[in-house]
């Protein structure tokens, strides 16, 4: 299963919000390049971006440090935060990125994403941020009566190539993963999901491993990673050489 550090821009600085609150902001590095560096030469095979000025605003802020990321590396790297549109998405893709997330517009024109979909296989990814199961939109300020799960049904077999499945009351607070929306969203559809929120310990990784079986095939972490509770290259090694014995879920879970 695919590990992905995040990071997380605010105003050209590398952050992580608590719980999606912009209010709640930590500062970890002046320098998001020399970041995203650091976590390839540990070993990442991917990089999750998030702008999160243009999640919030729309506007492309941090689009010269953006360029200069992908410059700078040599692995794919994702982004999402405010892409909203086919030419800003067709943008950020001619940069060089990867992959591009999309999560407001996914709810309010989904045949805009679906067709993004189908004119760039493999690049588009859907981001279904939840708190009590019903998607938040508009860097998490908005909340909607949609639930995740019906959103990621509703793209069943769009050509989507992943969904980014992030728990917002988990989101930042190291305090584990929410097993059991993430269980819920990844047997919604048959599109692989990636899961965030909450990892704050090499346990949390492996509870998510056991999900494998359901859809789940990757992980992004943030706050865990910059604050030392998780290595990068450890968590690695877990995921890889982990056996289902390990992993701390019931039987009844697995039900």
């Amino acid at each position: 299963m695919e590990i992905i550090p995040a990071i997380d821009l605010l105003e050209g600085n590398c952050v992580r919000l608590n719980q999606g609150d912009y209010n709640r902001v930590t500062h970890f590095n002046k320098d998001p390049v020399k970041q995203a560096l650091a976590w390839q030469s540990q070993g990442a095979r991917r990089l999750h971006l998030v702008d999160l000025d243009g999640a919030k605003t729309g506007l492309p802020i941090n689009d010269s440090c953006i360029r200069e990321i992908v410059r700078a590396l040599n692995i794919p790297i994702q982004i999402g935060g405010g892409i909203r549109t086919v030419e800003r998405t067709e943008e950020l893709i001619n940069l060089g990125l990867d992959r591009v997330i999309l999560g407001t517009v996914a709810i309010e024109n989904p045949d805009l994403v679906k067709n993004l979909a189908k004119r760039n296989p493999g690049k588009i990814v859907i981001g279904i941020d939840a708190k009590r199961g019903k998607v938040a939109t508009h860097g998490w300020i908005n909340q909607s009566n949609i639930l995740a799960t019906e959103l990621a049904k509703s793209f069943q077999g769009s050509g989507i190539e992943a969904i980014i499945s992030t728990d917002i009351s988990t989101d930042g607070t190291l305090q584990g993963p929410n097993l059991e929306a993430m269980k819920e969203i990844a047997t919604a559809s048959n599109i692989p999901v990636i899961a965030s929120g909450g990892i704050g310990s090499i346990s949390d990784l492996l509870s998510l491993v056991a999900l494998k079986p359901y859809g789940i095939t990757g992980v992004i972490i943030g706050r865990a990673l910059y604050d030392g509770a998780v290595d990068l290259k450890e968590a690695m090694k877990a995921v890889k050489n982990g056996h289902i014995e390990d992993f701390p879920l019931s039987k009844e879970f697995f039900a």
